[in-house]
């Protein structure tokens, strides 16, 4: 009996020839697609994902099944693939000239010029190399590039000189178009807003750049472009440089072009040899969720963060210590510039307490215009931060995908009200200690105690001006989070009713003695008559929480009703 060998995982791998070649890669075929994107009408196509969506390998693919040059390995690289059962007329009919402006330095103007100029005159040097058996000349003209007696644009217009006098067709593909202008945007360089104008306006250095492109393609010479980024900021910046471009990144026969479906995930699973068994937590809660269109079939998975999950379990034989890969975590200080005023701060709460928030999801938007609401909460969208659960109108309901996202809310929360106070002050230390209790000693006292005293009782007035139950869950939720052995989960569904909070132990640890379930209520200190209506109705909804069939006799279970009395008082009553 043959036993088939397990396949790798092509986690941080974006070479689509090196996946499909070398080391028995497993690879979930979206080829598919390139049928699909073959047969619209319109050539020039742009293309948006949030971070780590698996773009760049999907832009690997394309170079490979259109430039001339992979002709004879079509079929090592294709042919058992959707594709290569059903090629398109234009197989490897393009010369494929790649642009990746991921690494532009923005730290100064100078750097920024010459990194963006560099970026360019390597993509032509590249693009020739690879096509010195198409242009006779290529050597020559990468000798003036590199010897910089041909300037950046000079060296683009040589390059369709040659191309339009060899009679080959130039097809280009731009990976994230827009980093520059999200770095920008979200780390606050100190380039600022007026110099990011100065190069999408008239005459500037990345208009210019575009406008090229537009010529070339209006000039036939370029036969297809194909663009991709993680937001539509400077796509709106550039529209009078670069108007001929159809943005397909909300059509809903491409919800799925990216990311990975339930079931493209098992398939993946059995080709690497991990069995549904040896998955102890709950996937779909912690990575699925993302959906780019309101009829769409199919939710998706941020595919990289199902490949850091897999490859974890496969080398480790156990749950990845951080659910979230490191390198797909987001920086709380690019969270925290996008929130620019206290509108944007309303929203981010909002958003928080109530899980979802109506708006419209906008194809194209200014710099300028990021401070109004539809705008902020579309970029929120764009980063994957929020994802589409279902119509309303003629808008749609966005909600925070999943578990892993919702994590880096409840963390910049806490960043927030650290910020408004600066009489808040963590010590991790006595923190992860009252934690521990909590899981180990099946106390709550200790840490109750510290963030009423240390967090709660120095809330700023604009703070308290939202305290509510849900804004303490919130805060509460977000300093559970500094401590891992807990996974706290928000409105956890116990059939009847939805706990506040459940304090669920995580895999990594079975050694925790207790789980827990909270019931949260505020009274305010000038309405205390409200008090026994609080206390009765808590207690009530706590008894339905552990009699129900999900959570009863469970030995392991505790619960608790916590009231919280003005900021600076709290009972808490155990069940």
């Amino acid at each position: 009996m043959n036993i088939k060998e397990p396949k790798k995982l092509p986690y941080g791998n974006a070479d689509f020839k090196s996946v499909r070649t070398e080391k028995n890669y497993a690879y979930v075929d979206k080829t598919r697609f390139i049928e699909s994107l073959e047969n619209e009408g319109d050539k020039n196509k742009i293309f948006i994902r949030p971070r780590r969506f698996g773009k760049s390998l999907f832009l690997s693919m394309l170079e490979h099944y259109y430039d001339i040059n992979s002709a004879d390995e079509f079929k090592k690289l294709f042919g058992n693939l959707y594709i290569g059962q059903n090629p398109t007329p234009l197989k490897n009919s393009y010369a494929v000239m790649t642009f990746n402006f991921s690494s532009i330095d923005t730290s100064n103007v100078d750097n920024f010029r010459n990194s963006f100029l560099g970026n360019i005159c390597n993509s032509i040097c590249r693009f020739l190399d690879a096509h010195k058996n198409i242009f006779s000349n290529a050597n020559d003209a990468v000798n003036q590039i590199d010897n910089k007696e041909l300037s950046a644009f000079d060296a683009l217009d040589r390059t369709f000189r040659m191309a339009e006098s060899a009679k080959i067709k130039i097809f280009v593909i731009i990976d994230e178009y827009d980093h520059f202008a999200n770095d920008l945007i979200a780390m606050g360089s100190i380039l600022g807003d007026d110099f990011y104008k100065s190069v999408v306006t008239a005459n500037g250095l990345v208009r210019d750049f575009y406008e090229k492109i537009k010529v070339m393609s209006d000039s036939g010479i370029i036969a297809q472009t194909f663009i991709t980024g993680i937001s539509p900021v400077l796509l709106d910046d550039l529209t009078s440089g670069y108007n001929i471009a159809v943005n397909y990144s909300l059509n809903k026969q491409y919800n799925e072009m990216l990311g990975f479906t339930r079931n493209e995930v098992n398939k993946l699973m059995d080709e690497v040899g991990i069995k549904k068994d040896e998955i102890k937590v709950d996937m779909e809660y912690y990575y699925n969720g993302y959906l780019f269109h309101e009829e769409a079939e199919n939710k998706v998975y941020n595919s990289t963060m199902i490949l850091y999950f897999l490859k974890q379990i496969l080398e480790n034989n156990n749950l990845p210590k951080n659910l979230i890969d490191p390198n797909l975590s987001i920086d709380p200080k690019r969270l925290k510039r996008l929130v620019r005023n206290a509108r944007s701060r309303d929203i981010l709460l909002q958003i928080i307490k109530d899980g979802s928030i109506v708006s419209r999801v906008l194809e194209k938007f200014p710099l300028d215009y990021l401070n109004d609401e539809n705008y902020f909460i579309s970029l929120l969208f764009y980063m994957g931060l929020l994802t589409i659960k279902e119509p309303c109108l003629n808008r749609v309901r966005l909600t925070i995908p999943n578990y892993s996202i919702q994590r880096v809310y409840w963390e910049q929360v806490r960043q927030l009200l650290e910020d408004s106070s600066q009489q808040i002050k963590i010590n991790i230390d006595l923190l992860e200690d009252s934690i521990n209790t909590i899981a180990m000693e099946g106390n709550i006292h200790n840490f109750i105690d510290y963030v009423s005293k240390n967090a709660f009782s120095k809330l700023s007035d604009i703070d308290l001006q939202r305290f509510d139950e849900k804004y303490i869950k919130i805060l509460l939720l977000s300093y559970l989070l500094l401590n891992d052995i807990f996974i706290p989960i928000s409105e956890y569904e116990s059939a009847p009713g939805r706990v506040d909070i459940f304090l669920q132990r995580n895999p990594r640890y079975p050694q925790v003695k207790y789980e827990w379930i909270w019931e949260l209520k505020y009274c305010a200190k000038k309405n205390l008559k409200e008090f026994a209506k609080k206390r009765k109705e808590g207690l009530e909804q706590l008894n339905q929480y552990i009699t129900s069939n999900r959570l009863k006799n469970r030995p392991d279970l505790k619960s608790a009703l916590i009231i919280f009395i003005g900021k600076d008082k709290y009972e808490i009553i155990e069940n």
